[in-house]
């Protein structure tokens, strides 16, 4: 995990320091491999109305980011505070994760078949597009390909295949040549 400590309009303490190295060993624990990168902003705020300190945490996690802002007298139950924010929005992303995954089981196909063109097809690069009756968009990787093979293939071709939600929508499991 990057770490990435800024102060604005004072000097970082070193007890600041240390609990800010504390609570990100925890996070690196709980979240291992999830939170791509850490930002901690801890700024002197005399004019604000909430006190003498505002304790910023940005974090990167895939496809997402979480900000926590808080205002106080005191830095460090401040950081405390905010930390436990961060780690309960970093339980409840996962949760959603877990659970999103739950509806697809890995290693589960959940899949249909049908027929379609071949739209469109990038040789060079191992994958296409075949387009359903229904004008659906369904991708395609040269390892799903049964019986043929990519330079077999041409824009136009009629095929069979069965496809799956994919991380970017329909794919492919098995693309055959159509025996019209």
């Amino acid at each position: 995990m990057e770490l990435k400590i800024e102060a604005k309009n004072l000097d970082i303490r070193k007890s600041w320091q240390e609990k800010i190295e504390e609570e990100r060993n925890k996070l690196i624990r709980h979240y291992a491999n999830f939170v791509l990168h850490l930002r901690v902003t801890i700024e002197a705020t005399p004019g604000y109305k909430e006190g003498g300190y505002e304790v910023r945490l940005v974090a990167t996690v895939p496809n997402e980011t979480v900000a926590v802002k808080r205002w106080g007298e005191s830095v460090r139950s401040l950081l405390v505070e905010a930390f436990d924010v961060l780690g309960s929005q970093l339980k409840e992303i996962v949760k959603k994760k877990q659970n999103h995954k739950a509806v697809k089981p890995q290693g589960a196909i959940l899949e249909s078949k049908g027929s379609g063109v071949i739209r469109k097809i990038f040789p060079d690069e191992a994958y296409g597009f075949i387009v359903t009756d229904d004008k659906l968009d369904v991708f395609f990787h040269a390892n799903a390909l049964r019986d043929i093979a990519m330079s077999d293939l041409a824009e136009g071709d009629e095929v069979l295949f069965a496809m799956e939600e994919g991380d970017k929508g329909p794919q492919a499991t098995w693309v055959k040549a159509s025996r019209a």
